[in-house]
């Protein structure tokens, strides 16, 4: 098996991982472990963020959300080659995840903006960013609400599975109205989240804006019956957070979904890999979407050159239509 980058599991920065360690070693709040487990049956119960333990979740959903919106705002670069954001608007921001990310990414960004409507969060995103030397401003706001701050850079992530599923695409065109350049939604790997961003990238179409990632194409999504486009990222896991979750392996695969849109159009004579490659020894077999839907694959190890470059594909990879790409 090759070493890929989904194999590999990505930690916090050093900067912002010792300011999480800082602010959690003078926490005084629950039990982390007891947190966790809290958390972990409101979200499945389908409740939102807003009784969860902070402490709980820095140790343990921070690093995964940080791993995805990583992981998906360098799929949205890789189809725009380029692409250098001045500014970054946060929403649901939570402790500043993915202003994190941005900031690893794309290290020109000079003015962050931080909303949530949860101000203990805000504080503590205030706090690791001023400890991370991010130059953050924060902003408690709802997402329903008309937001009057704009930037190159709009990030929503893990906002619209807490709503209802009818308010997705009003929510979606409220974050557009904000960005200047890109927008990238993320919500968790499931089939509620995907029909979230599905809702979002059909009214988002309907609006001028153009498709970037994962989607290579701006046709109706080929998804039917029980199937639904999602992805997976591997993150490291601390001594902390393995004792929070009773883990016995240092590391975790977080499911997600994403979608990102620009103001320009994106060119790219591409599919996206829509699942883990099925190997044998005389082949590589991929499931893709592209411009003529849902489709698979197939690279015989005979033809070495296409081998050599399919063997460095993996899910979630933008697959070149044309093996000179």
């Amino acid at each position: 098996q090759t070493s890929t980058k989904s194999q590999r599991a990505m930690p916090l920065p050093d900067h912002i991982n010792a300011a999480v360690t800082t602010w959690l070693a003078n926490y005084a709040g629950a039990n982390i472990r007891a947190g966790a487990d809290a958390m972990s049956r409101s979200y499945r119960s389908g409740q939102s963020s807003a009784a969860v333990d902070i402490g709980a979740y820095l140790t343990v959903r921070a690093p995964a959300t940080y791993a995805a919106i990583h992981r998906a705002l360098q799929y949205a670069a890789e189809a725009m080659p380029g692409m250098s954001p001045g500014s970054v608007l946060d929403i649901c921001a939570g402790p500043g995840t993915a202003s994190w990310a941005a900031h690893d990414l794309f290290p020109g960004i000079a003015a962050t903006t931080m909303i949530d409507r949860d101000r203990r969060f805000l504080d503590v995103a205030q706090d690791i960013a001023a400890q991370a030397a991010i130059n953050a401003t924060t902003l408690a706001a709802d997402l329903h609400a008309p937001i009057t701050h704009k930037a190159d850079l709009v990030i929503a992530a893990y906002c619209m599975v807490e709503f209802p599923e009818a308010s997705a695409a009003r929510a979606a065109l409220n974050v557009w109205n904000a960005t200047r350049q890109t927008l990238l939604l993320v919500e968790p790997g499931t089939p509620e989240g995907f029909r979230r961003l599905r809702a979002a990238r059909n009214v988002l179409l309907a609006n001028g804006a153009h498709v970037t990632a994962p989607c290579t194409h701006a046709n109706a999504c080929p998804m039917q019956g029980d199937d639904w486009c999602h992805f997976t990222v591997r993150l490291a896991r601390s001594r902390a957070h393995m004792h929070a979750k009773q883990a016995d392996v240092p590391f975790e695969d977080e499911p997600f979904s994403y979608l990102a849109m620009s103001r320009s159009p994106v060119s790219m004579n591409a599919a996206r890999i829509l699942a883990r490659p099925t190997e044998t020894k005389f082949s590589r077999s991929f499931k893709l979407c592209g411009s003529q839907g849902v489709t698979n694959h197939t690279v015989a190890t005979r033809d070495k050159s296409a081998y050599k470059q399919a063997r460095k594909l993996e899910w979630g990879d933008a697959f070149a239509l044309n093996p000179e790409d």
